[in-house]
């Protein structure tokens, strides 16, 4: 069932509902057809059947030509044939159906031409008899030779006043009904005659003469086979004059000839005269002795005719040929695409000559080594940001998870890395139940570097908070500790490394905070509705190996709050180029004093953005606030 499922949708593919409305419509019609049953039913079903067949040819017409134009190439030749081949071949065979008329027009008006003048000729041989003295008798011995000249065979009869027949034995009656004077061509018992119909005096005259296929032929002779259709019509082949050159071609031609019935002067059959020549034959009785310089024009015209023929048709061969070199290198890129499509950026494709198709083959193998090159880029910088995501999850987990907890002291602090990972460095240690140690540092520089020296100063400090076999130092001295930090930094990292750092310690049961500010942002204290700068004692740390550094000591109120920060709080500019500024972060700690310190470092955040007007941070941006409470 699957199969037959999947056969019918392929059939359907193919065929499309016009296709199976006429399958199903013939059906029809044939069971109907062959029954009996409905004949009504069976018309509509077969005229539907062929609607539908219209249509689905249609389509199918219309999806081959999509096909077999899909290709560059043939859409070209297409459109080369369609603007150079079409045109020629129009204008070829407008012009030959203006020379196959032009020239069966002249054999038929020669022809017909000749036939008139015949015919005028026994009009006026008839008419001699208006004469005076003139014996009808005597008239037709003495005109029948100079008649059988144009006609070899004719009947007279001559009735009223005199009688007469010609010949003597001539069966010829008058025609039937009231005739007027009359001459020209006309039909008598399925045969055509020239005649004339007169009447003068009290006489009636009728002259007969038929018209005959060998008559018709000698009428022009050396032009070729007449016949008056459908009445002369001859039997054995058609003779032409022999060919003069291979294009000379035959000319059947037909034209209409008024003709008239015997039985009443109110009928009017049909005929037409029917002439097979050919153009030579036609030239000739037009130029007389002059046909050979006819026939040196056509030979002429034929030689320029081959010349074009052969221009057109290298034309096609140049054009065919230069399509198919524009669409080999289009092709060729076309494959190109497919392997890059594929991720083979290797794949070059030939250049070949020097104009712009070969430029553009050049830029395209130019395009996929530089895609291969940046790909590679790709490659490299998905690898260090994967390397870059590892270790911002490694420092993630360097900052502190929670702030120790102490009665008269609470502790905040935030890091916002401006890359993957931050150069920036905050950190709480408790040490005892009333002492707690935090820290604030800058990192010189960004990424992955800054972060590793960031992470050496975490590990030394925690490392010197930490005493001597797991026990800690009764007496803990900031001074020292950011001195035995910056020899550390000095002897283990590159000698541009360096970091300004800010460390405290805090004694609960004193409330007092004694610190070393090492070249970094002084902290800012915020005591009732003021801001006092805390001093600076010492160089930035890792710069120089015998740096002192001085250790100050303030007391904390209750409601004080203490603020550390980095240069990315302060630093970073609008789009005038403007700092943000001390001033600024000092009005905004003042503002919003009173709200939680983590509220506070959002708003501070918050605004030093604002201010740049960009989403993207211009530099790490880390804030720590220690508040008395």
């Amino acid at each position: 069932m699957r199969e037959l499922g999947q056969w019918r949708g392929a059939l359907g593919s193919r065929l499309g509902g016009p296709g199976i409305a006429f399958l199903i419509l013939a059906a029809v019609y044939a069971t109907l057809f062959f029954t009996g049953a409905a004949p009504g039913l069976a018309s509509l079903a077969a005229v539907a059947a062929l609607f539908a067949a219209l249509i689905a040819l249609i389509r199918l017409l219309r999806r081959s030509l999509g096909k077999a134009i899909w290709r560059l190439r043939n859409r070209l030749i297409a459109a080369y044939l369609l603007i150079a081949v079409v045109p020629v071949v129009l204008i070829l065979t407008l012009a030959g159906i203006a020379a196959y008329a032009v020239m069966g027009q002249m054999a038929v008006y020669m022809v017909d031409n000749e036939l008139s003048r015949r015919v005028t000729f026994l009009t006026g041989s008839v008419q001699g008899l208006r004469l005076p003295g003139g014996d009808p008798k005597q008239f037709a011995a003495r005109m029948a030779p100079f008649i059988r000249t144009r006609f070899p065979s004719f009947d007279l009869l001559i009735r009223g006043e005199t009688e007469a027949r010609y010949p003597p034995d001539s069966t010829l009656q008058p025609p039937p009904g009231e005739w007027p004077q009359d001459s020209g061509l006309i039909v008598k018992d399925n045969h055509v005659y020239a005649w004339v119909h007169e009447r003068f005096n009290q006489n009636e005259i009728t002259l007969l003469a038929p018209l005959t296929h060998d008559l018709l032929t000698r009428l022009i002779p050396g032009l070729g086979d007449v016949d008056l259709v459908p009445y002369t019509m001859h039997t054995t082949a058609t003779v032409l004059p022999p060919k003069q050159n291979p294009l000379d071609m035959e000319i059947s031609f037909l034209y209409p000839v008024p003709l008239e019935s015997w039985d009443s002067p109110h009928e009017s059959p049909s005929g037409y005269l029917l002439v097979d020549t050919r153009f030579s034959a036609v030239l000739g009785k037009i130029f007389g002795q002059k046909l050979q310089w006819a026939q040196a024009l056509t030979e002429i015209f034929v030689i320029v005719a081959i010349l074009f023929l052969l221009v057109e048709l290298a034309s096609l061969f140049f054009g065919v040929r230069l399509s198919r070199t524009m669409t080999s290198a289009v092709n060729e890129l076309y494959q190109g695409t497919l392997r890059v499509k594929e991720g083979d950026f290797s794949y070059r494709i030939p250049v070949r000559g020097n104009d712009q198709l070969a430029e553009l083959g050049a830029s395209f193998n130019t395009m996929t080594h530089n895609l291969g090159r940046l790909i590679a880029v790709a490659k490299e910088n998905e690898r260090l940001q994967s390397e870059l995501a590892i270790a911002r999850e490694v420092q993630a987990q360097l900052f502190p998870k929670a702030a120790p907890s102490l009665r008269g002291l609470t502790l905040a602090g935030v890091c916002q890395p401006a890359r993957s990972v931050s150069g920036d460095y905050y950190d709480f240690l408790s040490i005892s139940e009333r002492a707690v140690a935090f820290a604030i540092g800058d990192v010189a520089g960004k990424g992955i570097s800054a972060a590793l020296l960031m992470a050496a100063i975490q590990s030394n400090m925690r490392t010197q908070l930490t005493a001597t076999n797991g026990n800690r130092p009764d007496h803990l001295s900031a001074a020292s500790l950011v001195a035995a930090l910056n020899r550390q930094l000095y002897a283990n990292t590159a000698p541009e490394k360096y970091a300004t750092f800010y460390f405290a310690l805090y004694d609960d049961v004193e409330h007092a905070v004694s610190y070393t500010n090492a070249g970094h942002l002084p902290p800012l204290v915020v005591r009732n509705e003021t801001i006092e700068p805390l001093d600076t004692t010492g160089t930035v740390v890792g710069a120089f190996p015998f740096a002192r550094y001085e250790e100050q000591r303030i007391i904390l109120e209750p409601g004080d709050i203490l603020v550390a920060y980095t240069d990315g709080m302060v630093e970073p500019e609008n789009v005038y180029g403007e700092m943000f500024g001390e001033q600024r972060l000092q009005d905004l700690l003042l503002r919003h004093a009173r709200e939680d310190s983590a509220e506070i470092i959002n708003r501070a955040m918050e605004a030093v953005v604002q201010w740049t007007g960009s989403s993207e941070l211009q530099d790490d941006m880390t804030m720590l606030i220690a508040r008395r409470i």
